[in-house]
């Protein structure tokens, strides 16, 4: 068997704009429903979510007949999660809270072997399809993605050397916890946050780096992509659920 080749790694670095949906529901049957529904990409959230290791490995078994890619997010940048999500087959990685260029060189150290990192070593996972893959431990880092996710007024100091940062392939803005630390919680369109974010995804262009960015608001999304944003969540599957739900029961209720 041959390695499974990463569509979204190889999207970005062919400076192709990739469309994705945030799961937070930690459900396999729902990660099924959205995979065939048209998105380049789904990102299976272990941060925000009751999802854990489990969930993820049996979502990613359900995305595997879809036509979207998988990206994890680990609730922190810890080496011992990372290895373990890379064991059951995540090629995608969205690591959070990433303030300096040290947490990002760890964050892509935890996905490489020795000596390029410190990823353990473990032969019959899921990730080589159960010890079938024999050039795996020689090639895992080529379809590996690393995204780190900058969402702090420290981050976006450190914005130029987290971009620089080798095996970095993209780097995420997290609108909600930026507008907190900037003093506008719950409130990602102020313009003083909105000023930093355009901020942000020029520099990280500049580096060389794909930039990405959620936001449920369409004409902020197109907005996003016309910036330079290269993968753009556009939804989230809680938020559709819950206001279509709404939306369907006023229509009868009101």
């Amino acid at each position: 068997m041959d390695l499974p080749i990463n569509r979204f790694k190889r999207a970005l670095a062919e400076g192709e704009a990739q469309i994705g949906l945030w799961c937070s529901l930690a459900n396999h049957v729902s990660t099924e429903v959205v995979a065939n529904a048209g998105f380049d990409w789904l990102l299976l959230d272990t941060e925000h979510s009751p999802a854990d290791l489990t969930t993820v490995h049996q979502q990613l078994q359900a995305v595997a007949a879809g036509s979207a890619m998988p990206i994890v997010r680990p609730p922190w940048n810890d080496t011992v999660v990372i290895k373990r999500l890379l064991d059951v087959g995540v090629q995608s990685l969205l690591i959070p809270f990433v303030q300096t260029a040290a947490e990002a060189q760890a964050a892509v150290a935890a996905t490489r072997y020795p000596p390029d990192g410190v990823r353990g070593f473990a032969s019959t996972t899921r990730a080589t399809k159960f010890g079938r893959v024999p050039d795996y431990y020689a090639r895992a880092a080529e379809e590996i993605c690393v995204l780190v996710q900058v969402e702090s007024r420290k981050a976006l100091e450190n914005l130029d050397e987290i971009a620089a940062v080798e095996g970095v392939d993209g780097v995420f803005i997290g609108p909600g916890d930026l507008s907190a630390d900037l003093g506008h919680l719950a409130n990602p369109g102020h313009p003083e946050v909105q000023a930093e974010i355009a901020g942000a995804v020029e520099r990280i262009r500049t580096a060389g780096k794909a930039p990405g960015i959620l936001t449920p608001i369409e004409a902020e999304a197109r907005r996003w992509l016309e910036a330079g944003c290269l993968f753009v969540a556009v939804g989230a599957d809680v938020g559709i659920l819950a206001r279509q739900s709404d939306a369907l029961a006023a229509r009868f209720k009101s």
